[in-house]
């Protein structure tokens, strides 16, 4: 593999391969807004990383063929998703041609000469960064991130170049590449760094949580000892992963004791309120118009190392007042016949939880429906089906999807949402398992009353489950709105 270096001059034109991933397509814009000549090509490329390279004039072409390497590009960047076989890469090994990964990319690329704050951990790490990228710019501190989310706040982008000192990442943990196998962030050299959480996920790359733990470890111990980490407190995995770090190390806790805790936390009129301090010394009185005490955690992380890059308390809480969240976090989708339908990301048992609690947070006193898509490389395994019934409990109501690709599964590896339906029932809340997407559809618009909230879930498109949602209801209510 030959890398270039940012400042060759060979580096002309770049060729992505799997351009519309979440992470690429950004990616690919940043490139082309330092100047060099982008195309791309994928397997299906749709909104938002469509219309974002639609946006930016960045050509890709649908599907994969050794011509669309005609002209020769002078660099590759190869997705992790791209696998021996895919007749580009084929081409490009046998002529060749200089790749690397998009981690990699971003490593030679954008991050050197910059203060890297990467932000890192099973949970969290989207919305964390978000929120730090947006208190950086409103502070006009024109910092460069790349965000693995839309942003309102920046028009929907998920990245931005504004050429000040610090460069805020999310650093993900799985593999990099087909010939680089360890986790993206190991390219992303934090001089600060938070670690957000720490649990068992992608089954389908690490063996259990010690192996995760190991990865994490090895990031801790790429930060400097001028450097700093900023690391959730209540948890005994993270607290294992900071054991040997070699810099100063600052905890942060919702509840117990840790160097920033959050004091007074309520939700009213509609937004979320605490006290952020630091050891005992108010630093910011946030509000924000975000539920959940998983958002407390992720907003008093943020404040922490912005607190520490010396932005005032009072531009922090302006700055986190006027953030608009991240998409598919949380995401109101509309509400036609009084049937409120929010989409959500969540993917893993905790995050399912913690979502479940934020919605009952923000919406009290309505019925409140979760509909889960085993969609995932661990959900789609049993590895978790003792955590998911108790997860999913904290809801009324209960409706799972069918595993998705579940014939890649062995029948003794694969989740089996019935009997996790079955365990639900158990604990006194009605649960359904049903094996299409329609099925879904045609049992929430006859059971969904005016009131009710459903809650969709998946870190996919759960095959248009809320559009369709929401084109039933509406329809449901044309109906008694001509009666």
């Amino acid at each position: 593999m030959n890398i270039f270096k940012a400042d060759d001059s060979k580096v002309r034109r770049i060729h992505l391969l799997g351009i519309g991933g979440a992470a690429m397509a950004p990616v690919a814009g940043m490139l082309k807004q330092s100047g060099y000549a982008v195309a791309g090509s994928d397997a299906g490329v749709y909104p938002p990383a469509s219309t974002l390279l639609s946006a930016l004039g960045i050509p890709w072409r649908e599907g994969f063929r050794a011509e669309n390497l005609r002209p020769v590009p002078d660099l590759a960047v190869v997705g992790n998703v791209i696998a021996r076989g895919n007749p580009e890469l084929e081409e490009i090994l046998e002529r060749k041609i200089p790749y690397m990964s998009m981690a990699a990319v971003l490593e030679a690329f954008f991050l050197p000469e910059h203060h890297n704050i990467v932000v890192a951990g099973t949970h969290g790490k989207t919305t964390t960064t978000a929120m730090l990228a947006w208190i950086f710019h409103a502070t006009g501190r024109k910092p460069d991130f790349l965000v693995g989310g839309v942003l309102p706040n920046f028009d929907g982008r998920s990245y931005g170049l504004g050429g000040g000192a610090e460069f805020i990442i999310e650093g993900d943990e799985y593999e990099t590449a087909f010939f680089d196998r360890g986790p993206k962030f190991m390219h992303y050299h934090p001089d600060e760094l938070i670690l957000t959480s720490c649990e068992f996920d992608h089954g389908d790359i690490y063996a259990d949580l010690a192996a995760i733990e190991l990865q994490f470890r090895r990031l801790v111990n790429l930060v400097p000892r001028n450097g700093k980490i900023v690391a959730w407190g209540e948890s005994s995995a993270v607290r294992r992963c900071m054991a040997k770090a070699l810099c100063p190390v600052e905890t942060y806790a919702v509840s117990g004791e840790a160097d920033w805790t959050a004091r007074a936390v309520e939700w009213k009129d509609e937004q979320t309120h605490f006290a952020a301090a630091y050891r005992g010394r108010e630093v910011a009185h946030i509000s924000m118009a975000m539920a959940g005490t998983h958002n407390v955690a992720n907003a008093l992380a943020a404040t922490a190392i912005a607190h520490g890059r010396g932005i005032a308390g009072a531009d922090i809480e302006r700055a986190l007042a006027t953030f608009d969240g991240v998409q598919r976090r949380m995401e109101v989708k509309g509400e036609p016949a009084g049937v409120l339908v929010v989409d959500d990301f969540a993917h893993h048992p905790t995050a399912i939880r913690a979502t479940i609690e934020a919605a009952r947070m923000r919406w009290p006193g309505r019925r409140l429906w979760a509909t889960v898509e085993p969609r995932s490389n661990t959900m789609r395994r049993n590895v978790f089906k003792a955590e998911l019934p108790d997860a999913l409990a904290g809801a009324d109501a209960v409706v799972l999807g069918s595993v998705n690709r579940a014939q890649l599964l062995p029948d003794d590896e694969r989740l089996d949402p019935r009997s996790v339906a079955e365990a639900v029932r158990n604990r006194s809340k009605a649960a359904w398992a049903l094996d299409s997407t329609q099925e879904i559809v045609d049992l929430l618009s006859r059971e969904a009353k005016k009131g009710d909230v459903l809650l969709v879930m998946s870190n996919g498109s759960f095959d248009g489950l809320c559009l369709r949602l929401l084109d039933v209801l509406a329809q449901r209510a044309a109906n008694l709105g001509a009666q």
